[in-house]
């Protein structure tokens, strides 16, 4: 697939570019607020145009000069993006008038050798239309007056200019892209291990928790293979979530296991396995999402010796009994010890999640599995398997159909679940089973649990 064009929307914090990104991609995917320095990292979203399509960069807000280690990370970013986009969209606060940091902005921006475009954005109504003038002391050309918020003024007339020398053409998706959500609690390594995976400083690494705020693709190839990395915020317990920013970017991360194809779930070594880090396992196998499991930071720990590992595994199967199928790594993001089994477990477990049974197998195995360990009778009446197929992937749905639901209880299915495994593998994915009534010889069935 031929490159997209790149296009960066730069500016001071709170000028808007959260908003203005939101416009042109039709939805509220950038974090929107009133508190500057919401948007930290780079995060990518593809856009259309008048058949026109193009990759757009949501950077967090420059302050040239800024000591703040946050604000210096993020002025960091934007430079990075810079450098990577084919052409910028410089947005400035047509309310506020031209501020200081603008000229300082505007000199690294003509430094950059790049096309760069002027819009003024919060210019709502036609009586602040007067305030664009005083952007042209910017010298980067035509200050475009704008609105992003109602997506009135020359919004269209900077897309147009923008996008004047793109070549129309589909935007074509490639299916066999592996999605990887890195998931997990604050201050886990995550945004580490992506900035390790990519070789590069995508994401903003800092010991402050909460750090990452927004979810973030990242698109890599690992031996021929296509992956998405999603960096996500780290998910904290309810109670200690604050309503606004935070919450929106939990709800992101959660939205994010639901769009994936695999789960990362990074737990730090040093700190072992929590109730949230179970809490958000859940969340993963109810969605129904492969796992894979990564032990973080194992290079903090001392004394290692050949059972270790080991022991840790031990540990984990204790505290997390019911994510047995799901395989383990010990990693650091530091070092960048055993980093490829992220790629190389995250293509087995979708192999798994993807794979499709036969029902002549699928039925020879369950009638086995019967025979060796019947159910037990409930009532005097006893669970008769007349008919077992796969309806789904992602995760592999088993449908089997009995003479009455009821009569499969949860123990047995579980049973039935640990028998698939062992014929059929389904490592690192959940297994769904459900259960349709159909009378003996009957072709229809009548209810389904």
């Amino acid at each position: 697939m031929e490159r997209k064009p790149v296009v960066a929307i730069v500016g001071r914090p709170n000028v808007g570019k959260s908003t203005f990104v939101n416009r042109l991609v039709g939805s509220r995917n950038s974090i929107v607020d009133d508190q500057p320095g919401v948007t930290r990292d780079r995060i990518y979203f593809d856009v259309e145009w008048q058949d026109k399509f193009f990759t757009v960069i949501d950077t967090g807000g420059i302050i040239p000069g800024d000591e703040d280690e946050i604000m210096v990370s993020i002025f960091d970013q934007a430079k990075i993006a810079c450098d990577e986009a084919d052409k910028i969209i410089f947005l400035v606060d047509g309310k506020e008038g031209v501020n200081p940091v603008d000229y300082d902005i505007a000199n690294i921006l003509r430094q950059s050798g790049k096309p760069v475009f002027l819009a003024v954005n919060k210019i709502d109504n036609p009586a602040s239309l007067i305030m664009t003038s005083d952007f042209y002391g910017l010298a980067l050309g035509e200050p475009i007056a704008i609105s992003a918020l109602h997506g009135s003024g020359g919004v269209g007339d900077i897309l147009d200019l923008v996008t004047e020398d793109f070549e129309k053409g589909a935007l074509q998706e490639d299916d066999k892209t592996i999605k990887i959500a890195i998931v997990g609690r604050p201050n886990a390594g995550k945004s580490s291990i992506v900035n390790a995976l990519l070789n590069e400083k995508r994401v903003i690494v800092s010991d402050v928790s909460g750090t990452t705020r927004d979810s973030i693709d990242s698109e890599i190839t690992y031996k021929d293979q296509k992956f998405v990395i999603i960096d996500t915020a780290g998910i904290r317990k309810k109670a200690k979530v604050d309503y606004g920013i935070e919450k929106f970017a939990v709800e992101r991360a959660i939205k994010s296991i639901k769009e994936c194809d695999v789960a990362l779930l990074v737990i730090d070594a040093k700190e072992g396995i929590s109730d949230q880090d179970k809490k958000i396992s859940s969340i993963i196998t109810e969605a129904g999402k492969g796992l894979v499991i990564a032990i973080n930071k194992w290079d903090l720990i001392e004394d290692k010796k050949s059972n270790t590992i080991n022991k840790f595994e031990k540990y984990l199967a204790n505290e997390i009994p019911f994510l047995e199928y799901a395989p383990k790594i010990f990693i650091s993001a530091v070092t960048r010890q055993r980093l490829p089994q992220i790629f190389e477990e995250g293509k087995k477990v979708y192999e798994q999640a993807t794979k499709r049974i036969s029902t002549g197998l699928l039925n020879k195995v369950v009638k086995e599995a019967y025979a060796l360990n019947p159910p037990q009778t409930v009532k005097g009446k006893r669970l008769k398997v007349l008919y077992t197929t796969q309806v789904g992937i992602q995760p592999p749905h088993i449908v089997i159909f009995a003479n009455n639901a009821d009569l499969l209880k949860d123990h047995y299915k579980r049973y039935l679940e640990n028998k698939l495994r062992e014929a059929f593998g389904f490592f690192g994915t959940p297994v769904k089973i459900s259960v349709r009534e159909r009378a003996e010889g009957a072709g229809r069935s009548s209810k389904n649990r």
